[in-house]
């Protein structure tokens, strides 16, 4: 589906992450609607990290390997003069525990991108997320923060370099989308990080019952699909106003429903598989107050859980017979 009425033919488009779920999705909108932009992906391509080259392999623009922490990789970029940079780059992992390196990855590197986005005069979107809540009341909003783990907290940290580059400089164009959960098309390699739609969904393909914490009908999630990730990142670029901004669907469901409308879909009856939650930290009640992206990016969520699940179920069905 297409999401704005641009032109874009000619300018020069960077997607940092860009094999990535979300950059590589961002990456086949502009070569669909806007085949005469020039779309460039920058990646890490680790064997380890979440990018993977199946990811882009009907994608038709340039693909350069590199680092976000790379001073010499990032100023190398610099020559291809970018009116727009999407920068999804990232440390994903919310359990992950070395916070020197998520910092430098997440926060560090995406200065040097506030500092080339100023220097070539591009409008930068950029990655934020919904662990800046933390186990804040909902509706969760901007301005009321409480990041329970050091991913959550690299995310609040970019936001505030967000708002004081935009402090400094007024007429830059920075916008930050705190991603809600977001499921569909492109997530396979993320693996142990992937939606627990498509791992629900494998392994009850695979004939087990969803394994799912006890009282998973009690945790609640305000679950985004794909596309409309990619819509709040296209209207980004007409934002009406500069600044970080929630993409969700605005309705919290359960881990449970996830679970019963795939068994729905799959047409199984496979029960649940409890066990206990082996996290600490961990959050209960996510729901993104929409309001000001509504007002500011014109978004408006087009999908719920069971009509995103059944737009994604042949994409899980796939992965499953692939192995």
């Amino acid at each position: 589906m297409r999401y704005d009425d641009l032109n874009l033919d000619n300018k020069n488009i960077l997607i940092t992450g860009g094999a990535g779920f979300i950059g590589s999705n961002l990456a086949y909108y502009f070569q669909k609607y806007h085949p005469n932009a020039n779309v460039v992906v920058f990646d890490l391509f680790d064997s380890g990290g979440l990018g993977h080259f199946q990811n882009l392999i009907n994608f038709q623009g340039e693909v350069i390997s590199g680092d976000i922490n790379s001073l010499e990789d990032i100023s190398n970029l610099k020559s291809y003069k970018f009116d727009y940079i999407f920068h999804q780059a990232a440390i994903s992992d919310t359990t992950m525990l070395d916070q020197a390196l998520m910092i430098k990855t997440n926060v560090n590197a995406f200065k040097t991108f506030l500092e080339l986005a100023k220097e070539i005069d591009a409008t930068l979107v950029y990655a934020s997320s919904g662990a800046v809540y933390g186990n804040s009341a909902p509706p969760q909003k901007v301005g009321v923060e409480s990041p329970n783990n050091v991913y959550g907290f690299s995310k609040l940290m970019m936001d505030n370099l967000s708002f004081k580059y935009l402090k400094q400089y007024p007429q830059m164009k920075i916008v930050g989308l705190r991603y809600f959960n977001v499921y569909g098309r492109g997530e396979y390699f993320k693996k142990k990080t992937a939606s627990m739609v498509l791992q629900l969904g494998l392994q009850i393909l695979n004939n087990k019952a969803p394994r799912l914490f006890y009282n998973s009908d009690k945790i609640f999630r305000d679950f985004v699909y794909i596309e409309d990730a990619i819509q709040a990142n296209i209207l980004a670029l007409s934002a009406k106003k500069s600044g970080v901004y929630n993409v969700g669907s605005s309705v919290a469901r359960s881990f449970q429903d996830i679970a019963d409308i795939l068994q729905k879909e799959l047409n199984t009856d496979l029960g649940t598989d409890y066990f206990k939650n082996p996290y600490h930290a961990y959050q209960t009640h996510t729901l993104a107050d929409i309001k000001d992206t509504i007002k500011f990016l014109n978004y408006k969520p087009n999908f719920s859980l069971e009509s995103g699940i059944k737009d994604y179920i042949d994409e899980i069905k796939r992965i499953a017979l692939d192995g």
